[in-house]
């Protein structure tokens, strides 16, 4: 293979590494933030068993006041039914003091279910919290890998940058704008040929160009179908369909 195409390939490997590496950077830290919503979601599911937590106390501490505000009820209407003067009196508090005592039942009723589930929510506030920290240190495991990884990408990109303009620099003018045109235009400037045909466009190359390719000695070549520069690998059998 000649010097001219030698260099194209390379310089075609060095444009596509560079893409490559780019198009990485700028996807990591999207990757990240997704990374990061994983734990969002943890921390959210926490916080909602915690408030769930937080509002069954809530309730059984209003339920408890009426408790005790129904008991200090019944004190004061025995105090009261003492002095009763008529049976009609002494039968009232009997009824008043009854409907509190039944009120009481069932304040201490749902009392106790709120306790059964408060027992339910601290084990799922547990499993949340448990989970949360496990989740945190994957996380935090893969934020580090990916900017780990960012600041690789960005170190090599700037080394194969340099060796591009370093290779760039040796390449001969008529290469370079032949290939920098067809690249800005096509995204890739080089195909080989596979057997008879441009392994780009898939159309068969004309003998005479195939000819040309297999005698060339420098500069490049380019199909006739889709532009871009063909070369023969070096170990294309001549007339041979290449696998």
């Amino acid at each position: 293979m000649h010097r001219d195409l030698s260099q194209v390939l390379e310089l075609q490997q060095l444009d596509l590494r560079i893409a490559g590496l780019t198009r990485e950077i700028d996807g990591l830290p999207k990757s990240i933030a997704l990374v990061e919503g994983r734990l969002a979601s943890h921390k959210e599911a926490l916080t909602q068993q915690e408030a769930r937590l937080a509002d069954n106390g809530k309730q059984r501490r209003l339920l408890e006041r009426k408790v005790e505000d129904l008991r200090l009820k019944i004190s004061r209407l025995q105090d009261q039914m003492n002095s009763a003067r008529t049976n009609e009196q002494f039968r009232a508090f009997q009824h008043e003091i009854q409907y509190c005592r039944d009120a009481i039942d069932t304040e201490e009723e749902e009392i106790l279910e709120k306790m059964e589930d408060a027992e339910v929510l601290e084990q799922q506030v547990a499993a949340a919290q448990a989970s949360l920290k496990a989740e945190s240190a994957t996380v935090s495991a893969d934020v580090q890998a990916a900017r780990a990884r960012i600041e690789q990408d960005k170190r090599e990109r700037v080394q194969r940058v340099s060796q591009r303009s370093s290779l760039a620099g040796r390449l001969k003018a008529p290469v370079l704008r032949t290939y920098e045109r067809i690249r800005q235009s096509r995204g890739v400037a080089v195909a080989h040929v596979a057997g008879e045909n441009c392994s780009s466009c898939h159309v068969r190359l004309r003998p005479k160009l195939l000819q040309d390719l297999r005698l060339q000695t420098e500069g490049v070549l380019c199909c006739e179908s889709c532009g871009l520069i063909v070369y023969v690998p070096e170990d294309e059998p001549e007339g041979e369909p290449a696998n």
